[in-house]
């Protein structure tokens, strides 16, 4: 059934909305003395500087609770080796709200060849360092050394996509929920305003945090499960046969529910109960028996392998993450639990997206757009980049392996209405100095997804696909962009405006749909360079990542083209590409370094693939299983390229112009038995050096143990497959 939850707009205040709204939520005492305030009700931690802008997780998070009537403070990148820049603001009245900011914390430090970043486009004067690793772990116990009473309540991106165990890239472990280690008392995850605002009036009406369990985006620890609910175990893969029937040697059905023993059984079956170690009242349904269960799925939880046996075993991770994914649907999930050493991690189902009058009202909160005067002068790159840009919508429904977009923000589009997009741009222009007259961007994680969404709710109520785009386009989805076309018409026309460029990612497989918004955005929002994501050419990589076949490529690229000719300009596509993807091999990055090298590209805007928490690709590169089927201890094994030679040799590939890599892609080609690339012809992919220089080969796991002719392409024969170098 589809689901609705409160306007988050419509709780009564706080008792403080007797206050005029702040200039900007005070990062002193001498701010706070200023604005009449005795003390702060909530104190919010960031790694982040303090910008005063709704594209700033932690301004949202001030501004909407000052709506609700509580006094906010912030502290921005304290010092995190002394408990005194987290005591600088007094006690908070409420509770302390951790977040690491807009980034991951090692995201942010790290490359993904895991070399350390100098620089923090989040930091004044784009500083690095100003935030520790795993930013949430010490800022949340930092509090509690402050203030031992006061709960500590986390969320952002970091703690969202840390909510149960999950394999860590940085210290190549999987590592517990970051709750279970912060010692925090609760975890908002997702883009957490209705979660905030509930948990915030709870704690404000006396209600104990400990007591808060059941609210939805929230994930809290818990000692046992409660006994009135039903568990679906899906802590294994690989089930018995014949699950119901009584098992080998007479033993009992060990997924039986277990009923306790009265006062009125007889000596034998109380001798026989003692023998039990634990008797359960819960009902527990084995998941391969789940959907012929007559149960509350209201009150029903899904068990997840334990945190130690998804350390212990690759394959059940992969089980645990498609489980994941597979709950996402805030409308028919259940809520997830996983044993951590003696407790339990209790993950609420997702809080129901935002209607579009929420949105509305969240992004017009009172912002300043302006970084707090305390920075003076200096330069925050990350407030100089979105500045002149405006979030249109959140979400993703494209389930792109390697994003953690969708994990974190839900497949189910939220989006604002034209009139509230306009305030803001007429607010921009009026507020932001020097402003001239130039939109950097009209998007949010995808640009032509707004207001795109399913055509039923009750269809989209009871949907489970990973992806409304792959394998193709769902045929409940509307892919009318007419909304988007008229905004940007909307938006040209505003007073002030010259250009407005649309920067955020497109999806071109929906754009094609729709050629009116191809035209509108080539003739009006293209300032000679689009940026897109085909990610790959070849299938098996393709396939990993969920992302379509280079056809949809091509007709975008058509499109483009005659839309470009038709308003008298010349403007070219910009593709991104990624290397050592879970899936891909040494032979697709040669495939796909022809492919460049065929249509004359000389990509520099690649990158390697990089890992980050809780995404399906990290589960196959932890696994090497492909959790987009059911997974089991015989599932065929995916491709992984871990050694930090090989990943560097496929993006080496991706860059095959650079002559700074051709020593060791002739190599590789070489011993691949490749060999007839190697040359200046209109068919090969680099010219043979004058002087070979001698050094360590790089064997490639996929050297071609037949070599063709010369100018042919080569074949690889492998068990039942033949995988093949195309030709140019």
């Amino acid at each position: 059934m589809h689901k609705t939850a409160p306007h988050i707009f419509k709780y009564p205040k706080y008792w403080a909305s007797c206050f005029d709204p702040a200039p900007f939520l005070p990062m002193s005492r001498e701010e706070m003395d200023q604005l009449g305030w005795d003390s702060c009700d909530v104190i919010v931690v960031s790694g982040d500087a303090y910008v005063d802008h709704p594209s700033f997780g932690m301004a949202v998070i001030g501004r909407l609770l000052e709506a609700q009537g509580f006094r906010v403070g912030i502290i921005s990148q304290p010092d995190w080796t002394s408990t005194d820049p987290f005591k600088a603001l007094g006690k908070p009245n409420l509770y302390f709200g951790v977040t690491a900011g807009n980034m991951d914390s090692l995201i942010n430090r790290y490359t993904a060849d895991l070399k350390v970043r100098n620089d923090d486009a989040y930091t004044p004067n784009n500083e690095g360092g100003k935030r520790p690793d795993r930013s949430v772990l010490v800022y949340s116990q930092k509090c509690k050394e402050a203030y031992s009473d006061v709960p500590v309540v986390i969320g952002g991106i970091e703690a969202s996509l840390r909510r149960i165990a999950q394999y860590d890239y940085w210290s190549n472990k999987v590592r517990h929920s970051v709750l279970f280690d912060a010692n925090a008392d609760i975890l908002l995850y997702g883009n957490a305003e209705r979660a905030l605002v509930e948990v915030t009036h709870k704690l404000a009406n006396n209600v104990p945090v400990a007591d808060i369990k059941n609210v939805r985006g929230t994930t809290i620890l818990l000692k046992e499960t409660p006994r009135d609910w039903v568990e679906i175990d899906s802590s294994r893969i690989d089930w018995p046969h014949n699950i119901g029937e009584v098992t080998e040697f007479n033993e009992p059905n060990p997924y039986e529910e277990k009923k306790p023993i009265t006062e009125a059984g007889d000596k034998a079956s109380c001798a026989a109960s003692e023998q039990v170690d634990d008797v359960q009242t819960l009902r527990i349904v084995p998941m391969p028996l789940q959907r012929k269960a007559d149960i509350d799925h209201e009150k029903t939880y899904i068990r997840l392998p334990s945190f130690e046996k998804v350390r212990n075993d690759p394959a059940l991770y992969a089980h645990a993450s498609r489980v994941l994914h597979v709950e996402a649907n805030p409308h028919n999930s259940h809520v997830l639990v996983q044993k951590h050493d003696n407790l339990e991690v209790w993950v609420n189902p997702p809080p129901i997206p935002l209607t579009t009058e929420e949105m509305d009202g969240v992004f017009d909160l009172t912002y300043a757009r302006v970084p707090h005067p305390s920075y003076g002068k200096a330069k925050i790159p990350a407030y100089d980049m979105i500045k002149t840009s405006i979030n249109i919508m959140r979400g993703c429904f494209g389930g792109c392996t390697f994003c953690s977009i969708t994990e974190h923000e839900g497949r189910i589009i939220q989006s604002r209405s034209h009139e509230s997009v306009l305030r803001e741009v007429e607010d921009m222009r009026d507020k932001i100095p020097n402003f001239t007259g130039s939109i950097s961007d009209l998007g949010g994680p995808t640009a032509n997804m707004y207001h795109l969404n399913c055509k039923d709710d009750e269809i989209q109520a009871n949907c489970r696909r990973l992806s409304c785009v792959y394998p193709s386009i769902c045929k409940n989805l509307i892919t009318d962009h007419s909304m988007t076309t008229e905004l940007y018409r909307k938006v040209r026309r505003v007073e002030g405006i010259k250009n407005v460029a649309i920067a955020s990612g497109l999806r071109y497989d929906l754009a094609v749909e729709d050629p009116e918004y191809v035209e509108e955005l080539v003739t009006h929002h293209v300032g000679g360079y689009l940026k897109i994501a085909p990610e790959h050419t070849e299938n098996r990589p393709l396939q990993m990542m969920m992302k379509p076949g280079m056809g949809t490529y091509d007709r975008f690229k058509t499109m483009f083209e005659k839309f470009s000719r038709k308003a008298g300009k010349k403007q070219y596509l910009i593709p991104y590409f990624i290397a050592a993807h879970p899936g891909c091999e040494d032979e697709d990055m040669v495939n796909l370094a022809l492919w460049l090298k065929r249509n004359n590209m000389k990509v520099d805007q690649v990158q390697t693939f990089y890992p980050s928490p809780m995404s399906l690709a990290t589960a196959m590169y932890y696994s090497g299983k492909n959790p987009l089927k059911r997974v089991t201890y015989k599932s065929n094994p995916v491709n992984i390229v871990k050694k930090i030679e090989q990943r560097q040799l496929q993006k080496t590939l991706l860059r095959y112009h650079d002559k700074q890599g051709w020593d060791t892609i002739r190599e590789t080609l070489t011993n691949m038995g490749l060999k007839h690339l190697i040359g200046d012809g209109e068919n090969q992919l680099i010219p043979a050096a004058e002087k070979p220089e001698s050094r360590k080969k790089y064997q490639s796991p996929n050297k071609a143990k037949h070599l063709n002719r010369p100018g042919k392409p080569v074949r690889k024969h492998v068990k039942k497959k033949v995988k093949s170098i195309k030709k140019m």
